[in-house]
């Protein structure tokens, strides 16, 4: 059975991020539902993770990125692929990590109050496009590399047992 853990002692950023991984695989492992399955990761990364203010997917419809679900303010409903941090993220195939949104050429801002954002895409095993995994922080410089280690692994979770 799925429990959310509420211990904040964790020694690094590293072992917050591995106790994610495993409470995300208890808490996806036996639904197979993208939607529901996506929601219930937004849930638990929105509420384990500090200084967030937008966790969620964007969802590739053949065309552009589609709002999935997500936890914080209502958002940018949809995003072209190659514009803003989201779609760069898509067009690149790579994580981008942004310290400072403003500084991000073509941000689009769905929230006045985001100061800096991670982007992960997602990839079906055949390499096709699922869409992004969004986060956002009202705080500069929230996410760095160990962040982007670490989201990759949970969305790695996501797509596998989604």
């Amino acid at each position: 059975m799925f429990q959310l853990s509420d211990d904040a002692s964790f020694r690094s950023k590293a072992d917050h991020y591995a106790e994610l991984v495993t409470q995300a695989r208890a808490l996806l492992a036996d639904e197979r539902d993208r939607i529901a399955n996506a929601a219930n990761f937004s849930a638990l990364l929105y509420h384990s993770l500090s200084d967030l203010n937008w966790a969620g997917f964007y969802f590739y419809d053949g065309t552009e990125l589609v709002v999935g679900p997500f936890q914080g303010k209502p958002a940018c409903v949809r995003i072209p692929i190659g514009k803003g941090v989201c779609g760069t993220a898509a067009q690149t195939r790579e994580t981008q990590v942004v310290p400072d949104v403003h500084a991000f050429p073509g941000h689009i801002a769905c929230d006045a109050a985001s100061r800096s954002e991670i982007v992960v895409p997602l990839f079906a095993s055949n390499g096709s496009l699922i869409g992004v995994w969004d986060v956002d922080s009202p705080v500069p410089g929230r996410f760095d590399e160990e962040d982007a280690r670490g989201m990759e692994a949970l969305c790695r979770v996501f797509v596998e047992l989604s």
